[in-house]
């Protein structure tokens, strides 16, 4: 996979600031379709909780399962980018998202716990293949000297829908269709409407010719291309160090979206829309930042913006938003607000990990194409990671507290990992070295 050089003097304001003109109809795509994909995401394990009547363990395996998926289907959207081009693979991944999302919703008025888990599990394979194949097509376009700024404006997008805007779309949809379960039920078949047009947008907007071309070299067969992420990792203990940073790197996220729900808006006594309020607050915060943290890491270093922003910054803030909120005074209005500002310390901090999407591919120059199928992979599948810790904690008693710190523990892990992560920062000599190869 090979970046498109731009003529300095054919470049568009878009251009300069790192979004490649020809596909800016591509991020509005993504950033709708993630709204659609997000609604649910901080009321679904409570809903099912309801609906189904079952316990939170429960819930939080089938959870992990849909995690699975995602997990899954990253690697998917970008061995298929490279042997399909990205445009097909999008559009697999709209079709997966709505015919199971349908079937899903059936399923939970049936009151069938084995239906709700495989409709939700193979619904899990949509978003991914539909957002992870556009960042493929991203890093085809992008010149090198802007990469981190643009996997930046990707995540603007991505992290603007799933969970701000979901949560947001959510928190009117649900009081509007007379709140409790069937107004959820409500903002969820509205959900799939913004699916629906966030794909319209990146099929009929965007032109750019990569999209339907094969990626992958003329001379590999399809199994070749399927498998060259998982034979890179074998290979390649950098790549297996940067895919395990990456997985790490928004597990918690995941993780906070199954328990805080019910600690935020029962336990604390602030309620369901408060709990939304708190997650559009701090996710807003990680989209106003994103584009910033990329063009750091593009002007002070990759590696060292992952490091102390991304890792060490991060596990600081998740300490922030599960101990501030039980340190202050449980409903109190500026309780909620000091607990508002934690939890936007994590959500800006987040954004440090943007760069990785600029080290994976450079970690493997002569494989790119591999390279960015690994880091989808993982970026799918922290979700799986997240859901997965917090299935494990509860099941064998920690508690809360317990998944919190698992996940601080993990942080520790990625910030030795990290350290071993240097590339080539400059864009000159990064072509060099592709040269070479």
């Amino acid at each position: 996979m090979s970046s498109a050089a731009i003529n300095p003097s054919q470049e568009t304001f878009l251009d300069r600031i790192g979004i490649p003109h020809s596909l800016r109809w591509g991020f509005l795509g993504v950033l709708v379709f993630m709204t659609g994909n997000g609604t649910e995401s901080n009321f679904i394990s409570p809903h099912i909780e309801t609906v189904l009547g079952s316990p939170e363990a429960t819930v939080a395996t089938i959870i992990t399962a849909y995690s699975l998926s995602v997990l899954i289907a990253s690697y998917l959207s970008g061995a298929l980018a490279d042997l399909w081009g990205p445009r097909r693979v999008m559009t697999l991944g709209l079709v997966v998202w709505v015919v199971f999302e349908v079937l899903f919703l059936l399923s939970l008025q049936l009151g069938s716990m084995p239906l709700v888990a495989l409709t939700y599990f193979l619904r899990g394979f949509g978003y991914p293949l539909f957002a992870f194949a556009f960042l493929v097509w991203i890093n085809v376009v992008i010149p090198y000297e802007r990469n981190g700024v643009a996997v930046g404006w990707f995540y603007v997008m991505f992290t603007g829908g799933l969970p701000t805007l979901g949560s947001l779309f959510a928190l009117g949809m649900i009081p509007a269709f007379g709140g409790s379960t069937g107004g959820e039920t409500a903002a969820m078949i509205g959900s799939t409407a913004l699916v629906v047009l966030g794909y319209l947008i990146a099929r009929f907007g965007v032109k750019e010719e990569h999209g339907d071309r094969r990626l992958a070299p003329a001379g590999e067969s399809s199994a070749q291309v399927i498998t060259a992420g998982l034979r890179l990792t074998a290979k390649n203990p950098k790549i297996l160090m940067g895919f395990l940073v990456r997985l790490i790197n928004t597990a918690p996220q995941y993780g906070m979206f199954i328990i805080l729900p019910t600690v935020i808006a029962v336990d604390l006594g602030w309620g369901q829309s408060r709990w939304l309020t708190m997650t559009v607050f701090v996710y807003a915060t990680n989209i106003g930042v994103n584009a910033l943290f990329g063009w750091i890491g593009d002007k002070w270093g990759w590696r060292r913006t992952v490091q102390w922003f991304g890792v060490f910054g991060s596990a600081i803030g998740l300490l922030l938003w599960w101990y501030v909120p039980h340190a202050v005074p449980a409903g109190s209005t500026w309780g909620f607000w000091v607990s508002v500002a934690a939890g936007c310390v994590f959500g800006c901090l987040l954004a440090g990990f943007v760069p990785m999407g600029a080290i994976m591919p450079a970690l493997a120059p002569d494989h790119k194409g591999a390279a960015m199928a690994m880091y989808t992979t993982a970026a799918g599948g922290a979700a799986f990671l997240g859901s997965g810790v917090v299935a494990l904690m509860l099941a064998i008693g920690t508690g809360n507290v317990g998944v919190v710190w698992a996940f601080v523990v993990l942080y520790a892990a990625a910030f030795v990992m990290v350290s071993f992560l240097d590339v080539p920062q400059d864009a000159e000599e990064l072509r060099e070295t592709e040269a070479a190869h």
